[in-house]
């Protein structure tokens, strides 16, 4: 019989130091990002993606700036994604618009971006060239209508010196921010892995 309590005893002594450690660790993941200061930066040409950083940026209370290309891009489709497609072939870094002031101060980086030619639009990688990421969090996402691509990826291997977290591919068949409110649900799932 005291083998048994012994054993019962030892039993619940292990659970609950094991529960407390869980407990702590998951107190430790949550506070990850307690205190960080957060950028959303993000491009745009239908209104898709600057939905999806105005949401990830009010659940997350970061900052805002739009990647605006200095010359604007067609806004019909057809001349856009023919200009775009041009543009990614020449590598083009062209020029934008404005600057992220004091960008030293930012812990975590969101880049939002849609899926063009299998890409980013090439504006997102001026403004990842310009300034230096080296130190921060950097976690993108896209909006795209098939797949990423090598979206996601590119965004990673454009901020070498930066830590990465799991980015996030919302798929929509229509333009103009219509219907994101839907995706909603699977943004806040993702915030909440990566502890926001």
């Amino acid at each position: 019989m005291k083998r048994i309590t012994t054993f019962v005893v030892a039993t619940l002594v292990a659970l609950t130091s094991l529960m407390a450690c869980a407990q702590n660790s998951k107190s430790k993941n949550a506070e990850t990002m307690d205190g960080k200061k957060v950028l959303v930066a993000y491009f745009s040409w239908s209104g898709n993606t600057a939905d999806v950083a105005k949401y990830v940026a009010s659940k997350t209370g970061a900052d805002l700036f739009e990647v605006v290309r200095e010359k604007a891009y067609p806004v019909d489709y057809t001349p856009c994604t023919d200009e775009a497609k041009a543009e990614k072939e020449r590598g083009d870094r062209p020029a934008i618009k404005g600057e992220v002031k004091n960008m030293e101060q930012y812990d975590v980086v969101f880049v939002g971006v849609p899926v063009w030619w299998y890409t980013a639009p090439m504006p997102v990688f001026t403004f990842l060239d310009k300034y230096d990421f080296g130190g921060k969090t950097v976690i993108p996402f896209c909006t795209a209508y098939t797949a990423e691509y090598e979206t996601l990826n590119d965004i990673v291997a454009a901020t070498p010196n930066s830590s990465h977290l799991e980015g996030l591919t919302l798929i929509t068949k229509e333009m103009g921010g219509k219907g994101m409110d839907k995706q909603y649900g699977t943004i806040d799932q993702w915030l909440n892995k990566l502890n926001f």
